[in-house]
């Protein structure tokens, strides 16, 4: 079990994510095993979850990146989240306690992720700091919500173009800054609109072209 001391290299990111912030010392101990938190380490590429497996822990990135996806009818991949360190992934299927999980949880990149359980908030009552632990996860369970609303927003748009706005607009306002980088490459940018690879390559060259976006692999920047 991790304690606030082994995770001292993590304070930061530990600090960002709602489930702890301003969480400290024994207190944050106290979180940490209220939530039976357990770090691991994961190559690229390696499977956190299979889909139509059971999700029984959600997860914190504490470095790298997690990509969660699943496959539509036609067995096309679809991005539905690319995780970065202070970031949750797969409360909500964990907490209803899904059968058959229906997305498929890899690592994007080398990673160290905080594997968490909500199993013991069914028996948080009259204690304050278990109240106050819960509460915490029923925040973060708010907040994925409006942020799955804002990828429905991005998805509604009828053109390749008006997604790509949306999409940068959306980032651009996550990182406080015309300029931002994105942990997608060109294949994953597709699968994550719902688009084709080289319509999405096709059209980012008439945006630049047009002077509404600049960019250079996976770094761009908003224009007008």
């Amino acid at each position: 079990m991790e304690t606030a001391q082994t995770l001292a290299p993590y304070r930061a990111v530990l600090s960002s994510c709602p489930l702890f912030a301003g969480l400290g010392g024994e207190t944050l101990t106290r979180a940490l095993s209220f939530f039976c938190a357990q770090k691991v380490l994961f190559r690229r590429g390696e499977f956190l979850h299979r889909a139509g497996e059971p999700l029984t822990c959600f997860g914190l990135v504490l470095e790298g990146a997690v990509q969660v996806a699943s496959d539509d009818r036609d067995g096309n991949r679809m991005i539905m989240a690319t995780v970065s360190p202070g970031e949750t992934f797969g409360e909500s299927l964990c907490f209803l306690r899904v059968r058959e999980a229906p997305v498929y949880i890899t690592a994007a990149e080398d990673c160290a992720v905080l594997r968490l359980s909500p199993g013991s908030l069914s028996r948080a009552g009259a204690d304050p700091q278990e109240a106050d632990f819960s509460r915490r996860f029923t925040a973060m369970l708010a907040a994925r919500t409006l942020r799955m609303n804002d990828r429905i927003q991005i998805l509604s748009r009828l053109t390749l173009r008006a997604k790509l706005i949306a999409f940068f607009s959306d980032q651009a306002k996550k990182n406080g800054s015309d300029t931002f980088s994105i942990p997608l490459d060109r294949a994953d940018m597709a699968a994550y609109l719902g688009a084709d690879r080289s319509a999405l390559s096709r059209e980012l060259s008439r945006m630049k072209r047009e002077g509404l976006i600049d960019y250079y692999r996976n770094s761009f920047r908003l224009l007008r």
